[in-house]
């Protein structure tokens, strides 16, 4: 498959993987929509130009803009909802993320979660608001310490309860981060949650489908479950006949049930 190289393509890359990062993870098996732009490697942030200028490189400048614009328009969910990572969610695998918080997938399902004050707060105003920037929210709940904000506008990612939706021009700067609530933003595609470990399994098949073998810790360590979790959602697979486990240096291994021999580790 040829680099990715508009926003439409992009959106397509990440229905076809499930769940992708923004940028590569060292040892982390998800696939990165950087690396279907620039291709593998280290990443390239800035370059020169010919009057001694750094700027952002071209995939960098177009990256940035694309996952504001994949939100916007509701192309993916977008946010840092893996592992507080930046990621890139297709809408067809993101009710089982979802079905990992154990939360029936409302808009204000966030208020039986178990939040700080300042994360109610947060969540609260985003409800009643979005789309709404961070400064914005700092506004209306008058908090001036924006580092506290932005941790529970991570923190919030993290737990699925808010996501990005593009972005807002400001009077100075650059356009800010606009969230929403997740659950009503895709409120469509959060109709059927599947049950927890139904959920573990569906994204053990995404993730194992991209990367053809799979150890349980390496899901575990790509999704944050714990490694039981992740080998008992493995040998879901193989029961159905999508996986089958193997043993390398001890270790077992689950490959596609078509898969040809494994890549080299």
């Amino acid at each position: 498959m040829g680099k990715v190289r508009s926003l439409r393509a992009a959106a397509t890359f990440v229905d076809r993987v499930g769940i992708a990062l923004v940028f590569p993870k060292p040892d982390v098996v998800l696939p990165s929509l950087y690396e279907a732009m620039a291709g593998p490697g280290p990443i390239r942030w800035m370059e020169e130009l010919e009057d001694g200028k750094a700027v952002l490189t071209d995939e960098v400048a177009r990256l940035w803009g694309w996952k504001d614009e994949l939100a916007a328009e509701r192309l993916v969910c977008a946010g840092k909802h893996v592992r507080g990572w930046p990621s890139l969610v297709s809408l067809p695998i993101l009710s089982s993320l979802y079905a990992l918080t154990e939360r029936p997938g409302t808009a204000e399902d966030f208020r039986a979660a178990n939040l700080s004050p300042l994360e109610d707060e947060v969540a609260e105003v985003v409800r009643e608001q979005a789309p709404v920037s961070s400064r914005e929210i700092r506004l209306a709940l008058g908090v001036k310490d924006t580092r506290a904000v932005n941790r529970a506008l991570d923190a919030l990612q993290r737990m699925l309860i808010l996501t990005r939706a593009g972005t807002i021009e400001q009077e100075q700067g650059w356009p800010g981060t606009a969230y929403d609530i997740l659950a009503r933003r895709y409120a469509d595609d959060l109709r059927r949650i599947p049950r927890p470990e139904e959920a573990r399994a569906n994204l053990a098949r995404v993730v194992l489908k991209v990367v053809g073998d799979l150890s349980a810790a390496d899901l575990a360590a790509a999704l944050g479950f714990r490694r039981a979790a992740a080998a008992d959602a493995l040998d879901r697979l193989a029961d159905e006949g999508s996986a089958r486990p193997r043993q390398e240096e001890g270790v077992t291994i689950w490959v596609t049930a078509r898969a040809r021999p494994a890549r080299t580790r």
